[in-house]
C-alpha cells in the first residue's frame, strides 16, 4: 500500500485527483483505526482504487445489496464486521420514491430529478426502478435534504420515504442468454459473440478505446476474459460471461453470455 502508486494507476489527471482523495480518507480510518468510507464509485473507479489498496484486512465494498454496481469503498477496523454496514451508522440509505403506477419514470428520469436538485452524482448510487416505486440509495449525510426537496421527477410527483435496507426491491435485469462456442476467450471473440458483430468490427471498438472488462477500460483486442466477467462497449451495452463449460470435440471452447437488454 503506498500512496506513489496512484501515479503508476492513474490513467487521467481526473483519476490523479479521486485516487489521492480515496488515499487520505481511506488511509487516515486505518491509521486511527476506525470506520472510514468513500462515496458511491462507478465500476472503473473502484477496480482502480482495489489496485492502489491491494488486499487489505477490514477493507470491503457495500452499495446497500448484493450485486450493487455502484458501490462504496469502506473500511472496518477489526472490532467491526460487515453487519455494521447494515446498523444505524451506515454509511448509506435507501429511500423510496412512490408514485402512480400509471407513470412510467426511468432511471434517468430519477436520476435528472436528482440532479436537478443539486445532488451531486458521487452522493447517489443505484437506482432500482419498479412498477410504481422506485428505491435508491444515497450517502447517509445527503438523505434529509433529499427527503425535504425532491417532490417531483418532471411532472410525476414523488412521495418519499426511507426505508430499511432488508426492505429494498431490485428487479431483476433483463438478460439475453447466448449459448455460442469460440476459438479462444479474446475480448474481441467475446464482444463478437455477445452483441453478433464481427470480429474485425469488435476489435475496432477495443481499438478506438470504447471497450471496458469489470468496469477498467482495455485497448487490446487479445486480452483474456475469465468466467464471470462483465464487459461493456460503449454504444452497444453490457454482457457478462456466465460461464465456460469445456471445449466441444472439435477443440472450441463452449460458452454463456448474459447480455443486458
Amino acid at each position: 500500500m503506498n500512496r506513489n502508486q496512484i501515479e503508476k494507476i492513474a490513467q487521467t489527471p481526473e483519476d490523479k485527483l479521486l485516487l489521492a482523495k480515496i488515499w487520505d480518507k481511506i488511509h487516515s480510518g486505518i491509521r486511527k483505526n476506525i470506520t472510514a468510507n468513500t462515496c458511491f464509485l462507478s465500476p472503473r473507479e473502484l477496480e482502480l482504487s482495489r489496485y492502489l489498496f491491494g488486499q487489505i484486512d477490514g477493507l470491503t465494498a457495500f452499495g446497500g445489496y448484493e450485486g450493487a454496481e455502484r458501490q462504496m469503498l469502506v473500511y472496518l477496523p477489526e472490532y467491526l464486521d460487515e453487519s455494521s454496514l447494515l446498523g444505524a451508522d451506515a454509511p448509506l440509505v435507501c429511500l423510496r420514491a412512490s408514485f402512480y403506477e400509471d407513470r412510467a419514470l426511468t432511471h434517468r428520469d430519477l436520476l435528472g430529478a436528482l440532479m436537478g436538485a443539486g445532488i451531486a452524482r458521487e452522493t447517489v448510487g443505484d437506482i432500482c426502478v419498479g412498477a410504481g416505486s422506485c428505491d435508491f440509495f444515497v450517502t447517509t449525510q445527503i438523505a434529509p435534504f433529499i427527503l425535504q426537496n425532491l417532490t417531483a421527477a418532471g411532472r410525476t410527483p414523488l412521495h418519499l420515504n426511507r426505508i430499511e435496507l432488508s426492505d429494498v426491491s431490485v428487479p431483476e435485469p433483463e438478460t439475453k442468454q447466448i449459448t455460442d462456442t469460440l476459438a479462444s476467450l479474446r475480448l474481441d471473440s467475446i464482444i463478437s459473440s455477445g452483441f453478433r458483430i464481427a470480429r474485425s468490427q469488435a476489435a475496432q471498438y477495443i481499438l478506438s478505446g470504447k471497450a471496458a472488462i469489470n468496469g477498467l477500460p482495455c485497448e487490446k483486442p487479445d486480452k483474456a476474459i475469465s468466467e464471470g466477467a462483465t464487459v461493456s462497449v460503449r454504444g452497444l451495452g453490457k454482457m457478462k460471461l456466465r460461464s465456460v463449460n469445456g471445449q466441444t470435440k472439435k477443440g472450441r471452447i463452449s460458452v454463456v453470455i448474459d447480455r443486458y437488454v
